[in-house]
């Protein structure tokens, strides 16, 4: 992912919902979201050149996500794939705290990435760039190629709107719909807001918006999470052409184990 609004705890009736972009190679080959027959807990999308993923969710309500960390000078040759870092969380059974405090000794294998792991009891956040733990706060926030809640134009656009339809009793096609419409924002950021990541000011343009559209590179997909108190899951997934146009959906509700 490179684009990851969510609320935590900020709704008494929904202690987490999640608005994400996937950002990636058209070229690269991925599977739409399903439940993995690998491993049949799993309910994610499928990065199919390492078999890992970007977002997903367990039955027993396991939540991870992962955003790479931009910063063309730190490139690490040979390095594995990060998205087996949310694959293997959301397989296994160790607390979020115990997953990322053994993920500590090995984070400097990988290249630069942020990740959000939940085991329905506490969301943490963890990122290779400090290599610390960090219990993730309620409230609004927002994830995309640098720290958690860095102030980029995109960031604080999504977790604006988000927070808009949080704290809202408005109902869950209407929540999902506001999410879906601001993550296919494609509109273009002022030179003067764009941030300085080291690729060139002509790219910070085509990546500061939520909706990335060019030929080869852009938002592959969008995903819409919600989890009620009540343990329902709902989850939508847009598969997104070339052009930034809808080409395929998998919805699925489910209740999580307990």
């Amino acid at each position: 992912m490179c684009l990851i609004a969510f609320a935590w705890r900020a709704n008494p009736h929904f202690p987490l919902i999640v608005g994400a972009n996937r950002d990636e190679w058209h070229e690269r080959p991925s599977a739409p979201a399903t439940w993995w027959t690998d491993h049949p807990q799993v309910l994610a999308g499928r990065d199919l050149k390492a078999g890992g993923t970007w977002l997903g969710i367990s039955r027993n309500g396991r939540f991870a996500a992962l955003t790479n960390f931009r910063d063309p000078s730190d490139r690490k040759s040979g390095a594995p794939s990060r998205g087996q870092l949310v694959s293997n969380f959301l397989g296994g059974s160790d607390s979020a705290h115990d997953y990322l405090l053994n993920l500590q000794k090995e984070a400097f294998r990988y290249q630069g990435f942020n990740l959000l792991v939940g085991d329905g009891e506490v969301l943490q956040y963890f990122s290779s760039r400090t290599g610390s733990i960090e219990v993730v706060p309620a409230g609004v926030h927002g994830l995309s190629n640098h720290m958690l809640n860095e102030p980029w134009p995109k960031v604080e656009n999504s977790k604006s709107a988000l927070g808009a339809v949080v704290g809202e009793e408005v109902s869950e096609d209407a929540r999902q719909m506001a999410i879906f419409d601001f993550l296919s924002n494609d509109a273009a950021v002022p030179d003067s807001a764009l941030p300085d990541t080291g690729v060139g000011q002509e790219w910070e343009r085509v990546l500061s918006p939520a909706l990335i559209v060019t030929d080869k590179y852009g938002t592959r997909c969008s995903t819409v999470l919600t989890m009620s108190s009540g343990g329902k899951v709902a989850f939508e997934e847009r598969t997104l052409d070339p052009a930034g146009k809808v080409s395929g959906r998998v919805a699925c509700h489910f209740t999580k184990l307990a």
